[in-house]
């Protein structure tokens, strides 16, 4: 039987990550506004597939659905689905260097914006601009600092 420990500390990043999501920004910034919970979820999905996966991508989801007050189960989705293919990738993806792990986080999130937007034209909300993608960029070039402070915090709080 394989004894789990740090349980609380995954949860506090995605608790981090929702209060992040929800910090007001001024108008100018609000599309730079980086995908906090969806990189968060890849980091652990990468770090401990046996922990997080499908599931919690989901759950993750449907909070974001409820932050952004969107249809029910539009990110969670979106959400699940970077998870899976997080999970079937992740042995590959923990090699590479971290700027070919940005390329491969710009293209997960590419995909999740382009489901929730697939979600929202079915609906008749379509954006208004190409600035809809610009959090799928932001989120790239964070994603280097935001992998070593995961890997810190893994590391330094023992999470297995």
């Amino acid at each position: 039987m394989v004894h789990h420990q740090g349980g609380w500390v995954i949860s506090l990043t995605f608790i981090a990550a929702m209060m992040l999501t929800m910090v007001p920004l001024p108008g100018w910034a609000e599309f730079l506004r980086p995908e906090w919970v969806t990189m968060v979820l890849i980091y652990w999905c990468m770090a401990l597939p046996q922990r997080v996966g499908v599931g919690v991508g989901w759950v993750a989801g449907l909070l974001l659905d409820v932050i952004h007050g969107a249809v029910l189960g539009q990110y969670a989705l979106a959400l699940s689905l970077v998870a899976y293919i997080t999970l079937t990738l992740h042995q590959r993806l923990r090699i590479y260097p971290l700027a070919q792990q940005a390329l491969i986080v710009l293209l997960l999130l590419l995909l999740q914006q382009l489901l929730v937007i697939w979600i929202k034209g079915f609906l008749g909300q379509s954006p208004d601009s190409l600035q809809y993608w610009l959090p799928s960029f932001t989120s790239m070039l964070l994603w280097p600092w935001m992998f070593l402070i995961l890997r810190d915090v893994r590391r330094n709080f023992r999470v297995s």
